[in-house]
């Protein structure tokens, strides 16, 4: 009859149950959870009356957790040459005790206020075990070699889970510091953004303000030579101002949350498009603007966006004598996807890789003036809402660039303008 009670999980229930715990070890992401995971697994694996989950503390074994008919040494501490736990670390292999008052390897007294009487001892990664898993009966029983790999089987899982564990909490160490860092370097952007906003744009615009004055209100004694050269110099203190504008948007426009709301993407072209219009009262330009869906966006990004690709169509149309800038967007699948085509000057698709990249330009700062910053600004933006932003083009027949945009699934339909 003992017998029986000793063998009655047999080891296809046994393996069932190994697979279980497997199952539950992958998901543990601390000790505190391996230890209940392994000492109910352990006494549930062979139909013992006690399992423990001891491990190696320095020279100690520490009883972490236990599952027993009566309390045994949890959160107790002995040391490694005075307990069957330390012998089965220190030997490296598992130990099987019928009879805890005929072995010499067990400190008797301490064992003989409990309900022992037969023991087994497996440790966990036998190459340098970091913990041991105990099983113990209530009468003498010689456990089977089905049981003993049962448990020892769960040893070597319960150190693979410990090993991941350690690795799992490195890296959350490694991604800490990581974002510390990342802080600090934000922390530094702001500064210079400020430093660059204060000490660079105060004096440009002083700059650009005097020479003003000296354009605009001179009494003709300036030469023709001398006010074209202030002329030049107007010309690039603005484009300077602008490149300082574009920088400080580069460098802080992914530190603001988006505000996403329904945005009008229509009423927002129309009123780019006339701006641009009226900016350039002697070109001909012919916006055609189709149908172009509302969507939840953060608006002030998004009119950035809007304004780049716009001005850029116009800028790089400029050497036709009538620029067409067509602006309209499709629904598709879960995303909108809007786009702007100009019969502009357009670009050697061999370069497309460097399109978005800060600070590269496909074409000459004589022939067309700007910071090389803008589209990166736009990549950063679209990428921001979730979207993707491409173009395709072929030189001297016009770009067009298109831009994605998800709809969000709690947000009510696309709305057609």
């Amino acid at each position: 009859m003992i017998a029986d009670r000793a063998n009655n999980v047999s080891y296809t229930a046994g393996m069932e149950l190994l697979v279980h715990t497997v199952q539950e070890l992958s998901l543990a992401r601390s000790m505190d959870q391996v230890t209940a995971i392994v000492r109910s697994a352990a006494r549930h694996l062979t139909g013992a009356d006690g399992a423990t989950f001891v491990l190696k503390d320095g020279g100690n074994c520490y009883y972490a957790d236990e599952d027993a008919i009566e309390p045994l040494w949890k959160g107790h501490r002995f040391p490694l040459t005075s307990c069957v736990s330390g012998w089965a670390m220190l030997h490296k292999k598992a130990v099987i005790i019928p009879d805890i008052y005929a072995d010499e390897r067990v400190p008797v007294e301490v064992y003989r206020p409990t309900f022992v009487k037969t023991m087994v001892m497996v440790p966990v990664r036998q190459l340098d075990p970091i913990a041991a898993i105990g099983n113990y009966w209530a009468y003498h029983h010689t456990p089977s070699q089905d049981q003993l790999k049962l448990l020892q089987s769960l040893a070597d899982i319960t150190a693979v889970t410990i090993e991941n564990i350690e690795m799992y909490h490195d890296l959350e160490r490694r991604v800490a510091d990581r974002t510390a860092e990342l802080r600090a370097a934000n922390a530094d952007l702001e500064a210079f953004s400020y430093s660059v906003s204060h000490d660079l744009r105060a004096p440009l615009r002083t700059v650009i303000g005097f020479t003003d004055i000296l354009i605009n209100e001179n009494d003709h004694s300036i030469d023709g030579k001398s006010l074209d050269l202030l002329n030049k110099v107007m010309k690039n203190a603005k484009n300077m101002y602008q490149t300082i504008e574009d920088l400080i948007s580069f460098f802080t426009m992914g530190q603001k949350d988006l505000i996403r709301t329904s945005t009008s993407m229509k009423a927002m072209v129309q009123k780019i498009c006339a701006n641009c219009t009226e900016a350039e009262p002697g070109r001909e330009i012919n916006f055609k603007i189709g149908e172009l869906h509302d969507i939840e966006a953060d608006e002030v990004t998004m009119q950035h966006v809007w304004t780049n690709l716009i001005q850029n169509a116009v800028k790089y149309s400029r050497q036709k004598p009538r620029a067409v800038i067509e602006i309209r967007s499709e629904v598709k699948e879960d995303k909108v996807i809007y786009y702007v085509k100009d019969n502009g000057a357009g670009f050697d698709m061999t370069y497309y890789h460097q399109l978005f990249e800060a600070f590269k330009r496909l074409h000459s700062g004589r022939d067309f003036e700007g910071s090389g910053i803008g589209l990166s600004i736009v990549h950063k933006i679209i990428t921001r809402h979730g979207g993707e932003i491409w173009a395709s083009s072929e030189v001297d027949k016009g770009s067009t660039f298109f831009f994605s945009l998800p709809i969000r699934p709690n947000s009510s339909k696309v709305a057609l303008v």
